[in-house]
């Protein structure tokens, strides 16, 4: 009986110590994850505006005159010279009237003529004559008009440029004013995009460094269109609704592929000096607010709320939240919680974006 009391003894002994080499077994390789800091280098990103593409010059081309359009010598889409002639109206009234001016005119002359002969006989006083030279003038000044009526009827373009749809046909009535087409200069282009104020506050405030800012130009099938814009203006007022600015470039348009009305998207590079750069994987979201686990120097977790400030491929800009030098854990996010105390294994920040990159590829 001893025996038996003394075996089951043993037996319960070594399985009770059995048992508490697997739970400190255990134990010990739950608790080991990666930590690592904070990294400083200066980066920059780039940001991408919704943009308005304009012609540096967009105008309507209107009728001066009043009569039935005779001939269009242009046609929808060409490219116009500066001074080429585009349209006529029918001349004839406008010719009549420069007749009748002119005859007026000669009439007038003649009469001046005589009325200074005999003033010079004092036959006729001196306010005669003046009173002549004057009707002389108007009858020139008549003439003058006329002239610019009739060359109304020819209508040309002001600049260089390209056409777009011809609102009359040979034969309309047109009045004074009617819209015949419009022109586009699209030598250059004019690219406008809105900003939202925090970013025109950052921009104003390194303006000195990034005056004569390059831009890219995104097109509307996802190309780069091949020549850089500058930023060369930005208005006056705020929109209040949307609290915007609007930012406008000028982009060069050499082989005419960007045209009036046309739409894309502005890149525009913002650098970041020596800023603080952590990697994506070590952050976590909740109810849209960012974290991260930052490791005590006794190894315990506390959760840190973070403000982002841009975001690099694999990285985050980090705006507030963290200090240089402060740990923090960069994988088994979810294994964990916050206050539980952790072995480190500590890699190096240089090795740990290395890593990032890599592990992309």
């Amino acid at each position: 009986m001893l025996k038996i009391v003394y075996f089951a003894l043993s037996l319960t002994a070594l399985l009770l110590g059995g048992c508490h080499e697997v739970e400190t077994t255990e134990h010990e390789d739950v608790a080991k994850f990666k930590v690592t800091t904070p990294i400083r280098r200066d980066t920059s990103i780039v940001k991408e505006y919704v943009s308005q593409i304009h012609a540096i010059r967009h105008i309507e081309i209107r009728a001066l005159e009043r009569g039935y359009l005779q001939s269009i010598y242009v046609d929808e889409g060409q490219q116009v010279n500066q001074g080429q002639m585009m349209f006529k109206i029918m001349p004839n009234i406008y010719q009549a009237d420069l007749q009748k001016a002119k005859a007026e005119a000669d009439m007038s002359l003649i009469e001046y003529k005589n009325t200074q002969a005999l003033a010079d006989k004092n036959i006729v006083s001196l306010n005669e004559l003046e009173l002549s030279k004057a009707k002389l003038n108007k009858a020139s000044a008549e003439v003058k008009a006329a002239e610019t009526h009739l060359g109304f009827t020819n209508i040309s373009a002001p600049f260089t440029g390209i056409m777009d749809h011809l609102e009359v046909r040979n034969g309309s009535l047109i009045d004074e004013g009617d819209l015949l087409t419009t022109l586009s200069d699209v030598s250059k282009m004019w690219v406008y995009f809105n900003v939202p104020e925090s970013e025109y506050i950052d921009y104003m405030k390194n303006k000195k460094n990034r005056e004569h800012e390059k831009v890219k130009l995104k097109m509307a099938n996802g190309d780069i269109f091949d020549q850089e814009g500058v930023v060369e203006a930005i208005e006056a007022d705020f929109d209040n609704k949307t609290g915007n600015i609007q930012f406008r470039a000028t982009v060069p348009n050499p082989d005419k592929i960007l045209r009036h009305g046309q739409t894309g998207n502005v890149l525009m590079t913002v650098p970041y000096k020596n800023a603080m750069l952590i990697p994506q994987n070590s952050t976590f979201e909740i109810l849209d607010k960012t974290y991260v686990y930052v490791v005590s120097k006794d190894n315990k977790l506390e959760q840190r709320l973070i403000q982002i400030d841009a975001e690099l491929p694999h990285l985050f800009i980090v705006k507030s939240g963290i200090q240089d030098g402060e740990r923090i854990l960069i994988d088994g996010l979810r294994k964990v919680q916050n206050g539980q105390v952790i072995k480190a294994n500590f890699i190096q920040p240089e090795q740990a974006v290395s890593d990032l990159s890599l592990y992309a590829e």
